[in-house]
C-alpha cells in the first residue's frame, strides 16, 4: 500500500502527535507540514496557466522557498527539477504532492502523510488525484481544543473562536467520512490505549504494526519538536492523560458555557457531553456587543502569546521570516499583474 495518508481535524487536537507516530513507521515519512496548499491555494489564479512550463516552474520555486523558510526545518529540500517531473496536474495541489513524492523517493519509504489540518477543506481536490488516499479524522473535546489554543501562537485564541472553527471543520471532515475512506481517532482513545488505536489506525492503513511507533517521542524528529517552540513542547514526552478534561482549570464557567452554545450539537455528535443545559445565543444588541468584547479579547491574547514567543521559541524568527516571504511573494504577483 503506498496511498498517502492525512491527518483532519483541528489545530491543537493532538496532530504533532499523531504525525510523530506515524512517520515512525519504517513505511511511512510524515514530515512536519509547511502548509504549501494552505498559502498558495489562494493565490493560484495570479500563477496564470500553470501548463505553461515558465509559470509552473515560478510555483514550484516559490513553494521551496516555503520549505526552506518553514517553521520546523526539513533535512532535505528537493531541487526545482526533482519536483516539476513528478508534477501530474500543473496546479497548486499537483506541486504539493509532487514535493511530497520527491520526499518520500528520497528517504526511501513507501508512502508518505500529512498533518495539515487546513487539508480538510481540500478532500476533494485530493481524491481527484490520489483516489486510494486514507484520511485519519483526529477529534478532540472542543473544550481541550479551545484550552490549548489560547496559548499557542498558532491558533485562535478566544475559546468561542476556537468554538466555531472546530465545527466547521468537524462539519467538513464529517463530510469527508461520507466518500469512505476516513478513520475516525478519538484524541482520548489515544491517550487512554495507544497500542490499541495505533494497531486499529496500522489495520486501517493496511500497514503492519511497527513497535517503535509507540516510542515515537524517543526519536530525533520528536526531540526537534519539542525544542522549536512552547506549542508543541509535549511532543518528546509519553501520552500525558493530564491532558485530558483540561479545560476545568484552563477555562472560566463563562468560556466553557459560550464553547458549549456554539459547539453543543457537534459535541454531542462526537460523543462529548456538554456540562450545562443547551442555550439559546444572545441577540440583537448583545450579542454584537458579545462579538467586539470577543475581538478584543482575541487581540490581548494573540499579544501575550506573541511576546512569550519571542522569548520562549527558537522559531520565532522563522516564523516571521515565513510570514514576510509570503508577504513578498504576494505583492510581486500583485505588481506583475498577476
Amino acid at each position: 500500500m503506498d496511498d498517502p495518508v492525512f491527518i483532519l481535524g483541528t489545530e491543537r487536537s493532538g496532530s504533532n502527535l499523531l504525525r510523530l507516530i506515524l512517520d515512525a513507521h519504517p513505511h511511512m515519512v510524515v514530515p512536519h507540514p509547511p502548509h504549501v496548499v494552505r498559502y498558495f491555494a489562494p493565490l493560484e489564479a495570479r500563477y496564470g496557466d500553470l501548463r505553461e512550463p515558465a509559470r509552473l516552474r515560478g510555483l514550484v520555486e516559490d513553494v521551496l522557498a516555503l520549505v526552506a523558510a518553514h517553521i520546523h526545518p526539513w533535512p532535505w529540500i528537493p531541487a526545482p527539477e526533482a519536483v516539476i517531473e513528478r508534477v501530474e496536474a500543473p496546479s497548486v495541489m499537483g506541486v504539493y504532492v509532487a514535493l511530497h513524492e520527491a520526499l518520500r523517493a528520497h528517504v526511501g519509504k513507501a508512502r508518505w502523510g500529512c498533518k495539515s489540518t487546513f487539508m480538510v477543506e481540500h478532500v476533494p481536490a485530493l481524491r481527484a488525484l490520489r483516489p486510494g488516499a486514507r484520511f485519519l479524522w483526529l477529534h478532540r473535546d472542543v473544550r481541550d481544543v479551545a484550552a490549548s489554543s489560547k496559548e499557542s501562537v498558532f491558533s485562535t485564541f478566544v475559546p468561542a473562536f476556537t468554538a466555531r472553527l472546530w465545527v466547521r471543520q468537524q462539519a467538513l471532515a464529517a463530510a469527508a467520512e461520507a466518500g469512505g475512506g476516513v478513520l475516525r481517532v478519538p484524541y482520548e482513545a489515544l491517550v487512554a490505549d495507544a497500542e490499541g488505536q495505533v494497531r486499529r489506525i496500522c489495520a486501517f492503513l493496511d500497514e503492519p504494526f511497527a513497535p517503535e511507533m509507540l516510542r515515537w517521542f524517543e526519536g530525533e524528529a520528536a526531540r526537534t519538536s519539542a525544542s522549536l517552540s512552547e506549542s508543541w513542547r509535549h511532543t518528546a514526552a509519553p501520552m500525558q492523560s493530564s491532558r485530558l478534561a483540561r479545560y476545568r482549570k484552563d477555562l472560566s464557567a463563562t468560556e466553557v458555557a459560550e464553547v458549549e452554545e456554539l459547539a453543543g450539537a457537534t459535541m454531542v455528535q462526537l460523543g462529548y457531553a456538554p456540562e450545562g443545559p443547551a442555550q439559546a445565543p444572545p441577540s440583537g444588541l448583545a450579542a454584537g456587543l458579545r462579538e467586539v468584547r470577543w475581538a478584543v479579547e482575541d487581540d490581548v491574547l494573540a499579544l501575550r502569546v506573541e511576546l512569550r514567543s519571542a522569548v520562549r521559541d527558537r522559531n520565532v524568527r522563522l516564523r516571521w521570516r515565513r510570514y514576510w516571504l509570503m508577504q513578498r511573494i504576494r505583492a510581486r504577483l500583485v505588481l506583475r499583474g498577476r
